[in-house]
């Protein structure tokens, strides 16, 4: 197999990227792309740490994510697992990364940044839905933002209700968790609960 290990090699078979790819990236959040994050109920968060990398799910009511001010944003951090990977992350190393999906639009929005973590009670409590405040909030630095394309929206068919994939061709989070304990944690009898579950720890 050969491998690209230079940039000069990438270059040579990418090219330069457009004036459209460089003129779309900005220090702060415009008007425009204030919109976009307004509009998206769903980002993904990167971050790094010593154990190496996380891609966590962020997903909340539409404009969860809040626009502060041009330079910045914040995030609740709502109730999920208690792994805090990403939390962890960012206590050791600030740098993060976040994608927003807006459903219906290919457009996606991408903002690079360092975070830190606030529990702040008036700060949390403003966070708050359904009477339930986060017990974190990220705040993030705005460093650079700009929109992505629509092709990997478009090429993927991720909005197209008819290629939506039938819940029982794949497995459940139950049949996984059994698989990987033994049937010691999982298994149909936590299917049949998440839910309620859910629903329960919702915010």
């Amino acid at each position: 197999m050969t491998t690209i290990s230079t940039i000069e090699q990438l270059e040579a078979i990418y090219g330069s990227p457009s004036e459209g790819a460089l003129a779309k990236e900005t220090p702060h959040v415009t008007d425009h792309y204030r919109a976009l994050i307004e509009a998206s109920p769903f980002a993904v968060l990167a971050t790094s740490g010593p154990e190496g990398l996380d891609c966590s799910p962020r997903g909340d009511l539409r404009g969860f994510v809040r626009v502060h001010d041009k330079n910045t944003l914040m995030i609740p951090d709502r109730r999920g697992n208690n792994r805090t990977d990403s939390l962890r992350n960012i206590i050791r190393d600030p740098r993060v990364a976040l994608l927003f999906l807006i459903p219906g639009s290919g457009t996606t929005l991408r903002v690079n940044g360092r975070a830190k973590i606030s529990n702040e009670t008036a700060l949390c409590e403003s966070f708050a839905v359904a009477g339930k405040a986060p017990r974190t909030v990220v705040v993030i630095d705005v460093e650079t933002v700009y929109f992505q394309c629509a092709r990997a929206l478009m090429r993927s068919n991720l909005w197209n209700p008819d290629a939506l994939v039938p819940a029982e061709s794949i497995p459940t989070p139950g049949q996984i968790l059994g698989a990987l304990t033994q049937e010691r944690l999982g298994g149909e009898p936590y299917d049949r609960a998440w839910p309620e579950r859910a629903k329960q720890g919702m915010w």
